[in-house]
C-alpha cells in the first residue's frame, strides 16, 4: 500500500535573529516544512530575510498577534529574547499551533510550571524547546549508559567571548535576557547534564561574578549542585573567555563519561573504565537529526518532542535558584513541583 501524501506544516517565525534564521533556514529546506510568514521588529531584517525565505509582503509583520491572526500556519518558531518566549508560546498555542521555542522556554519560574502543566493535556499541540543536545549523537549515547545506573558525581564548564559577542543586544538587556551567561548559554549545559544522566537537582549554591552594577548579567558561573540520589555536581561558566570550550565528565561506579567538543559542531564522546582504560565509541554525527525536522517528524508522526517543557522546567528551576544563591550567598534547593 503506497503511503498517503501529508501537506507541509505551515510555519511562521517570531524573531529573525540566529535562531529564526538558522533553524528557520532548516524549515524552508526540509520537504515537509513550508515557512509561509516572518515576524520581527526591525524592518530591515524583516525585509532581508523574507527575500531570503521567499515570503509574500502581505506575510512580512512586525506584530506576532498580527501574524498569529492573518496567516495561514499550522506552527511557530519562537527565537525572540527570552523574557517574552512565554507570552508568544500561549499565544501560539491558544491557536492550536505547534511551537518549537529556542531556550530557555522561560525565565521566570511559575511561567515555566504553568506550561509544563499545560503540556501534559493530550489534546494540547507539540511544544518542542531548543535543546540540541537531545538531538547530538554523543549525549544520547551517553543517556543509554544512565538507562540502568546511576551517577555519583559530574564536572561540567563551558566557555564563550559571550559578552564581546553580545555587545550591543538584547542579550545584555536583563528586561528581555532575563539573566546573563548561565541563563543564554549555559542553560545547555545544565540541560545536558539532567537529560543525559536523569538527575534531578534539588539544591545549589552558586557563586557568580556579574557584567552590570545591578547584578543582574553574570560573566562567570559557578554551580554546587546536590541532586535527589545523593549525587554532587559542579558546573563552571566563563562567558569572557577567547573561545568556545565544553567539557563534561559524568561518573558513576563504574567508571565515567566524558563529552567534549568546541565551538557549535557536535560533541565527542569517550568512556573511562575502572582500570583508567579508555573506551572511544563509535558515533556518527552525520546522523544528526536537525532541529526543524525533529521537530516536524514530532508534529507529523503526534510523538513527544527530543525536548520537552518538563526538560525545560528542570534548567529554568535551577537557573533561578543558582542567581538567588549567587545574591544571597546561601544554598537554595530547586523547586520542581508543578
Amino acid at each position: 500500500m503506497e503511503k498517503q501524501a501529508h501537506a507541509p506544516t505551515r510555519v511562521g517565525i517570531v524573531g529573525l535573529g540566529y535562531i529564526g534564521t538558522v533553524v528557520g533556514e532548516g524549515f524552508v529546506q526540509h520537504p515537509d516544512g513550508d515557512v509561509v510568514a516572518v515576524c520581527d521588529v526591525d524592518t530591515d531584517r524583516l525585509d532581508t530575510v523574507g527575500d531570503r525565505f521567499s515570503i509574500a509582503s502581505t506575510h512580512r509583520y512586525r506584530k506576532y498577534e498580527s501574524m498569529l491572526e492573518d496567516a495561514p500556519l499550522d506552527a511557530v518558531l519562537v527565537g525572540t529574547p527570552h523574557t517574552v518566549h512565554y507570552e508568544q508560546v500561549v499565544a501560539a498555542m491558544d491557536r492550536g499551533l505547534a511551537v518549537y521555542c529556542d531556550k530557555p522556554l522561560a525565565v521566570d519560574l511559575e511561567h515555566a510550571k504553568a506550561l509544563v502543566a499545560r503540556d501534559a493535556h493530550a489534546d494540547e499541540p507539540t511544544l518542542m524547546v531548543g535543546y540540541q543536545r537531545h538531538l547530538q549523537a554523543a549525549f544520547r549515547h551517553a543517556r543509554a549508559r544512565y538507562r540502568d545506573r546511576e551517577p555519583t558525581w559530574v564536572a561540567a564548564s563551558i566557555t564563550q567571548d559571550w559578552v564581546a559577542d553580545s555587545a550591543g543586544t538584547w542579550r545584555l538587556e536583563p528586561s528581555l535576557s532575563g539573566g546573563g551567561f548561565l541563563a543564554d548559554t549555559g542553560s545547555h549545559v545544565l540541560d545536558g547534564v539532567c537529560w543525559t544522566t536523569g538527575l534531578e537537582p534539588e539544591s545549589v549554591r552558586a557563586s557568580m561574578d556579574f557584567h552590570d552594577d545591578e547584578q543582574r548579567i553574570d560573566r562567570r558561573a559557578h554551580l554546587d549542585v546536590r541532586f535527589a540520589n545523593g549525587a554532587t555536581g559542579t558546573f563552571s561558566f566563563l562567558g569572557d573567555a577567547p573561545a568556545v570550550r565544553e567539557h563534561i565528565h559524568i561518573w558513576d561506579d563504574e567508571g565515567a563519561v566524558y563529552l567534549e567538543g568546541k565551538e557549535w559542531g557536535s560533541r565527542r564522546m569517550f568512556e573511562i573504565e575502572r582500570d583508567s582504560g579508555e573506551h572511544h565509541p563509535y558515533i556518527d554525527p552525520r546522523a544528526e537529526q536537525s532541529r526543524a525536522a525533529a521537530f516536524l517528524e514530532t508534529v507529523r508522526e503526534g510523538t513527544e518532542p527530543p525536548a520537552t517543557a518538563r526538560d525545560a522546567l528542570t534548567v529554568t528551576a535551577l537557573t533561578q535558584a543558582a542567581y538567588e544563591s549567587a545574591r544571597a550567598g546561601e544554598r537554595i534547593d530547586v523547586d520542581l513541583e508543578v
